[in-house]
């Protein structure tokens, strides 16, 4: 675990090498197919499970990753292999680690397919009908999609029961300074590799602007440009702000962490040691 641009992915793929482990992503945003940029998605995404498993227009939460985690998880413990579990979405990892059981079940992938092509005026009556009082913005067909899933797959709540993993959980911890010049950068990179043609090809392929892969911290800033306002310097303001303002809030989440190991992650050395202690603290309590 750790806040964003605090070198989480080096370190986890390090160490699922050294283990042969599996890799999972932890990030609520590089499940989306085509946020690559701004999601700052790793160089190869292929190697883990669950990046790029949705559209941008779909909504997906906690409980659709869990559900979706559970059985790669049961499959690779079946195989006598290690897992590698990293993201900077905090609830993902807490709900699995320590095992909730009060969330609500994904609605299944045929309920889903077959809301797809049905007409707006059709879900909203098929809404109206089952719950007349609805506060959802009827003019939204993502949002209408959404409440009717949940309507139809009722108040199924997902059982989280985990293989018997030896687990262990360690966060990266680096210096606000530090992490807050790294974010300027970062910023500034994705920004030269594309990031604003990144967005304007998911609308033109018919992303809408308000859809749930947009809420991705940056993507509006990126949208108003495309729209002429901001002008690029400010757009690249805007983001850093917003990611500097998310970077507090993962540390505040880090702090009550249950049974997290805090390793430093300040400097480029204290990535590879990071990486050595992790590994150390693993092999200390009996075999992999």
């Amino acid at each position: 675990m750790g806040p964003t641009a605090s070198g989480k992915s080096d370190v986890a793929e390090s160490v699922a090498e050294r283990l042969d482990a599996r890799l999972i992503n932890a990030d609520a945003f590089q499940v989306y197919k085509g946020l690559n940029i701004g999601t700052n998605k790793p160089s190869d995404p292929a190697r883990y499970d669950l990046i790029d498993v949705i559209d941008p227009s779909e909504g997906f939460g906690v409980g659709n990753w869990v559900s979706r985690v559970l059985p790669i998880l049961q499959e690779t413990f079946l195989e006598g292999r290690s897992v590698v579990v990293v993201g900077g979405t905090g609830l993902y990892i807490r709900a699995l680690f320590e095992e909730y059981n009060d969330m609500a079940a994904a609605p299944s992938a045929d309920l889903r397919v077959s809301l797809q092509d049905v007409p707006l005026q059709d879900l909203v009556d098929r809404l109206l009908e089952l719950d007349p009082e609805t506060l959802v913005d009827l003019s939204n067909p993502v949002r209408v999609r959404r409440a009717l899933e949940r309507l139809l797959t009722g108040d199924t709540r997902i059982k989280v029961n985990l293989p018997p993993f030896r687990r262990f959980k360690f966060g990266l911890l680096a210096d606000p300074m530090v992490l807050n010049s790294r974010i300027e950068r970062r910023t500034e990179e994705m920004w030269a590799k594309g990031w604003p043609e990144e967005v304007s090809f998911l609308l033109s392929t018919g992303v809408p602007s308000h859809a749930p892969g947009f809420r991705a911290i940056g993507y509006q800033s990126v949208v108003r440009y495309l729209l002429g306002e901001p002008d690029a310097e400010e757009a690249k303001r805007n983001i850093c702000l917003r990611t500097r303002q998310y970077a507090k809030r993962q540390r505040a989440w880090l702090r009550s962490e249950p049974s997290l190991v805090g390793l430093s992650a300040t400097t480029e050395s204290d990535i590879a040691t990071a990486v050595e202690k992790i590994l150390a603290a693993v092999k200390s309590r009996g075999e992999k």
